[in-house]
């Protein structure tokens, strides 16, 4: 580093972005400051700050019926169906002495319908069919939209 360098590096900057404000000269020569704003830009006396936003009026009615749901958008989008038989809660301990021949005890009743689920929320009751040696489920239940909505609040 050249020795000047070094000199200017060492001397404190005792000015700051506030002693850089402009001045003007009015008719008897007397300096005035003017105002900064937080950016350091210099502001003209007698102009605002601030300008007022100008907007078109909007009718409400208007625009809410002109606005048809569109359910085309949402009829692709693919979801997972799941039926739960039951659940049942052990420790770590528990689940690793599991083994083939293991029983699980369930926390539902035989014969008591099972839930179906989309995506992890609750839809329905049903109850498992065979059809053409493929399992199926008969839904017993529907939950209402407003139910659904109800708990996912």
């Amino acid at each position: 580093m050249s020795e000047q360098a070094a000199s200017a590096a060492e001397q404190p900057d005792s000015t700051t972005n506030a002693d850089f404000s402009a001045e003007l000269s009015d008719e008897e020569g007397t300096a005035t400051a003017m105002p900064e704003d937080e950016t350091g830009a210099v502001q003209e006396p007698g102009k605002p700050e601030y300008e007022s936003a100008k907007f078109e009026s909007l009718n409400a009615d208007e625009a809410a019926e002109s606005i048809e749901p569109n359910l085309d958008v949402i009829l692709n989008i693919p979801v997972t169906l799941s039926m739960q038989i039951g659940r049942a809660r052990m420790t770590i301990e528990e689940l690793m002495r599991l083994n083939r021949g293991s029983v699980v005890k369930l926390d539902r009743l035989a014969g008591e319908p099972m839930d179906v689920l989309v995506n992890g929320t609750l839809i329905a009751h049903g109850e498992v069919v065979v059809v053409n040696d493929k399992f199926g489920i008969r839904l017993l239940d529907v939950i209402s939209p407003a139910e659904r909505v109800k708990k996912l609040r």
